[in-house]
């Protein structure tokens, strides 16, 4: 069963060292729930040119099951229009690390926040910390996606 195991940092929005990073080039990603609770949530999303649907299961510590499937964007699109509630927008920047980590920056458009995620192989593994990584929110609830479109919905 394929998992997905990843920690999840606050970004130091200010740290020198992130500002030649956010003028690189930036994936666009658009996402959305069509189903959302203690059990799992399945979502609609468009990451560039590309459309996904995802299922995941309860989280457990920073491990969970994922299932994904590219569909087409336009089905995505639909999906996003039509059956999510709030529809997070965000830009993505991909920052590889040595060991072949890729640290990926989420900067939220309707929020004030900048998030950074990066999975990992097991949960105990050791990845080079960037300096510009604050503090872990991997297993903060509020921090979750899902929870980010629900704030985005109450406005």
């Amino acid at each position: 069963m394929p998992k997905e195991i990843e920690r999840k940092f606050l970004v130091d929005k200010d740290h020198p060292e992130l500002a030649p990073i956010l003028a690189t080039a930036s994936i666009e990603i658009r996402q959305g729930y069509l189903k959302s609770d203690a059990q799992g949530v399945v979502r609609a999303r468009t990451f560039g040119s590309k459309g996904y649907l995802t299922v995941k299961g309860p989280t457990a510590g920073i491990t969970r099951d994922e299932f994904e499937y590219e569909i087409p964007k336009e089905d995505a699109e639909a999906m996003l229009e039509s059956m999510c509630g709030a529809v997070i927008e965000k830009s993505r920047h991909l920052v590889p690390l040595p060991g072949g980590y890729i640290v990926e920056i989420d900067i939220f458009k309707q929020i004030d926040l900048v998030i950074a995620e990066i999975e990992l192989p097991s949960e105990d593994a050791e990845f080079p910390k960037p300096e510009w990584l604050g503090e872990e929110v991997s297993t903060n609830p509020a921090y979750f996606n899902n929870a980010i479109a629900e704030r985005i919905a109450e406005g």
